[in-house]
């Protein structure tokens, strides 16, 4: 045995439990899922093939899935342009010289670490239509504030302010790209006569396009995703109002034992974020800047 296998084999040697793992508990599960979502499978018994079945029912008689895919496509749309606004609008100001500015960094990260379950439990408290922060704060101007997770009017748009409570975690992917916008290009647009807010169109923002561009692509996958802040706070109500594709995917798995027609859900949504993600690429080279 040479010298270069040997070295190889040690390699793979030490890689191997990763591959390992991820063959068992993500490669193969991945892959399983194609021929469940061709199937009728309930987990205590054995899978029986019905075609496309699952897709047919999904696509042409399943008015939840519809109703579940337009509330996530609605949620797309809002949260993810309005998490880059803010985000891009708190780095600009975060990225001031202004003395004690690492604590105000700080204070919008913090909220971007705390596990969505613990989060949910506090917006849960501060929305409740009664003792809820909220609107005791509302009733001290003499406003009488909703039943926010209660009211079909009000629980998504609830959810949709939630997002931003995590915010500063793009904030500070979007701090670093600012940091990484060349000096002399601010220096030039003075001399030149540009203003501040001529500086920000022509300069900030178009280099920071493939810091947004990341940050829009991770967004619109999580944001198919959406699961965990309405399962804890709303389960989906009220009136389906926040049954999101996820939330209602997890049902049809874990609460109707449906196996099969999850596995064909979760196929559609794989290839639609496929779909929006190649899509997203192919627009960048009209909009996003690299320096290079």
């Amino acid at each position: 045995m040479n010298m270069r296998l040997r070295k190889d084999l040690v390699g793979y040697a030490f890689v191997s439990p990763w591959l390992i793992g991820f063959l068992v508990f993500t490669a193969w599960p991945f892959l399983r899922s194609v021929y469940l979502s061709f199937t009728r499978y309930d987990i205590v018994s054995q899978p029986r093939w019905v075609g496309s079945a699952n897709y047919r029912v999904l696509l042409t008689e399943d008015e939840v899935f519809w109703r579940a895919a337009w509330v996530t496509i609605k949620y797309a749309v809002v949260a993810v342009p309005l998490g880059i606004f803010v985000g891009v609008g708190l780095a600009l100001l975060l990225n001031a010289k202004v003395r004690g500015i690492a604590i105000y960094r700080t204070v919008f990260y913090l909220p971007s670490i705390v596990p969505s379950v613990a989060s949910s439990a506090v917006f849960m408290r501060v929305l409740n239509p009664q003792i809820g922060l909220l609107n005791g704060i509302l009733l001290r101007f003499g406003i009488v504030g909703p039943a926010w997770l209660s009211d079909a009017k009000w629980a998504f748009w609830s959810l949709v302010t939630m997002a931003l409570w995590g915010v500063g975690g793009s904030m500070v992917i979007y701090l670093a790209g600012l940091k990484d916008i060349p000096v002399h290009l601010y220096e030039a647009a003075t001399i030149d006569g540009a203003g501040p807010w001529r500086s920000m169109i022509r300069i900030t923002l178009p280099m920071l396009t493939p810091v947004i561009f990341f940050n829009l692509v991770m967004g619109v996958i999580g944001a198919f995703q959406y699961f965990t802040q309405a399962y804890i706070m709303t389960n989906g109500g009220p009136e389906d109002s926040t049954r999101f594709y996820a939330l209602y995917l997890f049902d049809r798995a874990w609460r109707y034992m449906d196996m099969g027609y999850a596995s064909a859900m979760a196929w559609v949504l794989f290839l639609v974020i496929a779909g929006l993600t190649g899509f997203l690429f192919r627009t960048q080279r009209k909009w996003v800047h690299y320096g290079g």
